[in-house]
């Protein structure tokens, strides 16, 4: 067992025998909340279950943190002391601290991974960009921190599914389409005229058209990657073939071929940035299936539709929205949101106990009608949570930086990997909760210097190995740890690096359960800069043979923590740099 577990068990068996005593009434006590102290005179662990207790046991909480005290006689318990209003701190003997580090030592690659709890299905389903174009770096900070969600989860364990939905049906793919034809027109010579943004007012100003020109759609993509996919297209299926077929055709084509190459593309950007997912659920399956038709048509029935100007409307006022949504428009066609209601209901549907949506910040009044419509069909609505990310600013030389170089658009996540690589890109974006504006430094991010947060995590991995190949130069064996005397580490720091490294397994629980993955990333900088201190104040080869192998087997458990903190992250762990 954990140090925080084996202490949580024994306040418990305290409280318990307190009861039993006649020292504390029978009642339901609240769940004892372990805490590390601030500060290391507080002790190794504190709780404040005797002034959470007071209420239940209609005693002073100093009288009732006194009287289970008297109940901790245990051999691994240094002393327990009384502070404040109530607080209990706990000060552990040294043993347990060792046998912390063999216990570490003896897991291995599954220290901190927790045992699998099949039956708590989660699904994540993150990024979701329509395939329209290349990722850009807000959908990589959705990237980067739905991956690193998963991982941690799967480390608390959960049984968890990765989900991409693929906005492959609507105007956007049209737009898409078009906007291929009007590329591959310009392949082959057309000139062609982009309309500028419209006045204030909504009125489109005046603009030259030379003669034989054509007028690029006005909501059409006019990024360069669509003038590529023209030409990979045209290149692949012949520009004699293409001009043979009529246009509807040619644009259907345009739309299949380009859905295909775009989707090839996305993946690979995210492949790269080690990004996977489970499962790519097609939005046009919901529309193939009359998914949308039979959810709608079960609102109907449910009475949670009505008819209003030739439409169809959610009651959604009904489950807190502002105003009711319409679900079908006039003209027959179904809304965004009527497909997004058919999606979610097959989430439920499939049996997931908990489904996370990872949304962009400008889609918040988006949850209110979604979960509306849960409701609406009897689902539990609090199975869905939805977290909103926030938006990402890049700086360079403390400039902020708007535009691609090379489109002159948004700067693409392809781009950010190009220049910053994956590893400081993935770091970056994890290292701030996902609710909280982030400043990305691009500088910084690049820089190899102990500034940057994930050169200085990396450094200590990379620093422990430098180590292992000095010990093997001096012949030395190291390796198996199942006879070393871990009691000859008695520095404050060598004792406070186990403890850190204690608090590991409790860190994945609790990271996963606030579903904060940055609490990871500040763990191992923490971690990391304890190790690089200790590197500074003292010798680990050429001292006491004794100590020399303790000492080894301590910085094998560092690394161990950091390549297992790192991996969650999706962030490599260099054995040399």
């Amino acid at each position: 067992m954990e140090m925080k577990e084996i202490l949580k068990s024994g306040i418990e068996q305290a409280l318990q025998d307190t009861i039993n005593s006649g020292g504390l009434p029978a009642g339901e006590y609240p769940e004892i909340v372990l805490e590390v102290p601030p500060q290391k005179e507080f002790g190794d662990f504190s709780t404040n279950i005797a002034m959470q207790s007071a209420r239940i046991a209609r005693q002073n909480p100093r009288a009732i943190a006194e009287a289970l005290i008297s109940h901790m006689n245990f051999d691994w318990l240094e002393r327990a002391e009384v502070a404040g209003a109530g607080f209990i701190n706990f000060f552990l003997k040294s043993d347990m601290v060792y046998d912390t580090l063999k216990a570490i030592l003896n897991a291995g690659e599954q220290y901190g991974v927790q045992p699998l709890r099949a039956r708590d299905t989660i699904q994540v389903e993150y990024v979701s960009a329509n395939p329209t174009g290349p990722l850009h770096v807000g959908h990589g900070r959705g990237a980067a921190y739905g991956s690193a969600l998963v991982n941690l989860l799967r480390a608390a364990g959960y049984n968890v599914q990765s989900e991409y939905y693929i906005n492959d049906a609507g105007n956007q793919i049209d737009n898409m389409a078009i906007s291929i034809e009007y590329r591959f027109q310009e392949l082959q010579g057309a000139t062609l005229v982009f309309p500028p943004k419209r006045n204030e007012d909504g009125s489109m100003p005046e603009f030259d058209i030379p003669e034989g020109a054509l007028v690029f759609p006005e909501n059409g993509y006019r990024g360069p990657d669509i003038i590529e996919t023209a030409k990979a297209i045209a290149e692949r299926e012949g520009f004699d073939k293409l001009n043979a077929m009529n246009e509807a055709d040619r644009i259907a084509l345009f739309k299949e071929e380009g859905l295909k190459e775009k989707l090839a593309r996305l993946e690979e950007t995210l492949r790269n940035f080690r990004v996977t997912f489970d499962n790519w659920f097609s939005e046009r399956t919901v529309h193939e299936t009359e998914e949308i038709h039979h959810s709608v048509e079960a609102l109907k029935a449910l009475g949670k539709v009505y008819e209003k100007d030739g439409a169809l409307w959610l009651k959604s006022t009904d489950y807190g929205d502002d105003k009711d949504r319409v679900v079908i428009r006039d003209n027959g066609v179904p809304t965004y949101l009527a497909a997004d209601i058919a999606y979610h209901r097959s989430k439920y549907d499939r049996g997931f106990k908990e489904m996370i949506d990872i949304w962009g910040a400008d889609h918040h009044g988006y949850v209110c009608r979604v979960k509306a419509a849960m409701a609406a069909f009897g689902y539990d609505p609090d199975q869905l949570t939805v977290l909103l990310l926030q938006m990402v600013a890049l700086f360079r030389d403390g400039e902020l930086v708007k535009l691609s170089k090379r489109s002159g658009d948004s700067i693409t996540l392809d781009e950010l990997i190009d220049e910053v690589g994956v590893d400081a890109s993935r770091y970056f974006f994890l290292m701030r909760s996902l609710d909280s504006q982030l400043d990305f430094d691009i500088n910084l991010a690049k820089s190899r210097s102990n500034d940057n947060p994930v050169y200085y995590i990396q450094y200590a991995h990379a620093r422990i190995h430098s180590i292992y190949n000095q010990v093997r130069e001096a012949g030395i064996a190291f390796g198996d740890y199942s006879e070393t005397d871990f009691t000859t580490l008695t520095s404050e720091m060598e004792l406070e690096l186990i403890k850190k490294l204690a608090e590991y397994p409790e860190e994945v629980v609790q990271s996963a359960e606030h579903r904060a993955p940055h609490r990871i990333a500040r763990y191992l900088y923490d971690l990391a800069s304890m190790f690089h201190s200790f590197y500074r104040q003292g010798r680990i080869i050429g001292v006491d043979p004794a100590l020399q192998q303790a000492r080894l087997g301590l910085i094998t458990a560092i690394a161990l923590v950091l390549r297992q903190g790192l991996g969650i992250l999706g962030i490599s762990a260099p054995e040399k740099m």
